[in-house]
């Protein structure tokens, strides 16, 4: 049983969609992370015995885009690649996969993460645009084509995002952020508390830049690759409570307490990290962030994804004989103010706990141990690559404070719940 370590990695600059970095593909992302991952480790590219990358969106330019990086990279033909989806976890799965192979003996060194582009999911046409296009591209003779042209509406050529269609669940038919106002809703979590948390969380971020810029590689951004990016812009240093309040809540418009202030950024970004068996790592003097020890899955009502979290680091920690109080460090993605206060309240509640877990409260997660440098709501939620995000930012930041045990955890569209928990 091989024992995987994370050597390091590094990710780039996590930008607005639609804003600086709106002309580069999912692949150059990619490409450009795993690159400066192997770069950052002096690893030759074939080493890597494996790529596993997560991935939402699933570019129709790049398909099995894990495999298309690796080639760019110029990682051997004969390494395999994988691309995963797990919405938002995915990024996280694919850690766990290259964990597992790893403990299992079938790799030692294999690079991980995720990708996303939300800037270039495509825009749709409705099924009756397409119908005409297909009925288009097969007339024959011009009478047909202009018989064709006669019969088209301006409302034709009225697209459809396909990044909205994505993050309505057609299981339940909710948004997620619908799904947000329905955990706030069950735990009382008001709009004033989430402005509070989306606050602190931009506080944070901001202070602590100079130890995010450590994760991130530098992106010159194409055309003229004139324009470099080097530090995530999504965190408001000007933000205020008052600011918070001014914006209408986007989900439910009557008693909606959900904002784009008090939610996550949709975010362009990619992280790539490496992880090795720790006796190969040992053998070689590399020092590595830290142990993937565990990783637990759950499922869970699509409608209250958002607590996907609170069921996951439960059976995390049953499984693993430790309790809330052992965790020195966590990360929970922050894909929406609301549940992870919604979270944390339901793992304090002796209601909640006994219902769903059958024992009583399962204790506090302090604010002070929880995403201590900024989470999404600042940082923004390029939802394929936040899984190996949080577990870097966890584990570089176990390593200043000298910690020993750490998890990370996120809630995922559709209604599941992933953890890993971290050693040092």
């Amino acid at each position: 049983m091989g024992t995987p370590v994370v050597l390091g990695g590094c990710r780039t600059p996590f930008v607005k969609s639609f804003g600086k970095a709106r002309k580069m593909t999912a692949r150059q992302l990619g490409s450009r992370a795993a690159l400066e991952a192997l770069l950052r480790l002096d690893l030759e590219p074939d080493r890597i015995d494996e790529v596993i990358l997560g991935n939402v969106a699933g570019p129709a330019d790049a398909p099995n885009i894990a495999r298309v990086v690796a080639n760019d990279i110029g990682i051997p033909h004969r390494v395999p690649a994988m691309t995963v989806h797990r919405n938002c976890a995915s990024a996280m799965e694919a850690v766990i996969i290259a964990a597992d192979r790893i403990r299992s003996g079938q790799s030692r060194c294999v690079l991980v993460g995720g990708v996303e582009s939300m800037s270039r999911v495509p825009f749709l046409f409705a099924d009756r645009t397409q119908d005409w296009l297909v009925t288009l591209s097969r007339a024959r003779s011009l009478g047909q084509k202009l018989s064709l042209f006669g019969q088209v509406r301006p409302s034709y050529f009225k697209p459809v995002p396909g990044l909205m269609k994505g993050l309505v669940d057609p299981s339940c038919d909710l948004s997620m952020g619908q799904t947000a106002e329905k955990v706030a809703g069950e735990h009382g979590v008001t709009r004033e508390d989430q402005d509070a948390f989306a606050l602190e969380s931009n506080r944070r971020a901001v202070a602590a830049r100079d130890k995010l810029r450590e994760e991130i590689c530098e992106l010159y951004v194409p055309p003229r690759y004139e324009v470099m990016l080097e530090n995530d812009d999504g965190p408001r240093p000007d933000s205020s409570l008052e600011k918070l309040a001014r914006l209408r809540p986007v989900f439910e418009k009557r008693d909606g307490t959900v904002t784009a202030g008090n939610s996550s950024q949709i975010t362009d970004g990619a992280v790539c990290l490496v992880l090795m068996d720790e006796d190969l790592a040992r053998a070689e003097g590399r020092k590595s962030l830290g142990r993937i020890r565990a990783h637990a899955t759950v499922g869970l009502d699509p409608t209250r994804m958002g607590l996907g979290p609170a069921h996951a680091l439960v059976k995390l920690m049953d499984q693993e004989g430790v309790t809330l109080s052992d965790i020195e460090l966590m990360e929970i993605n922050e894909a929406f103010a609301a549940q992870v206060i919604a979270v944390q309240r339901a793992l304090a509640s002796d209601t909640f706990c006994q219902e769903h877990f059958d024992r009583k409260a399962v204790g506090e997660i302090p604010s002070d141990r929880l995403n201590v440098n900024g989470g999404a709501v600042a940082l923004g939620h390029p939802v394929g690559a936040s899984g190996a995000r949080i577990i870097h930012t966890l584990l570089l930041e176990m390593g200043r404070r000298d910690l020993g045990l750490g998890a990370a955890s996120l809630c995922v569209g559709g209604g599941q719940g992933q953890a890993v928990l971290v050693e040092r």
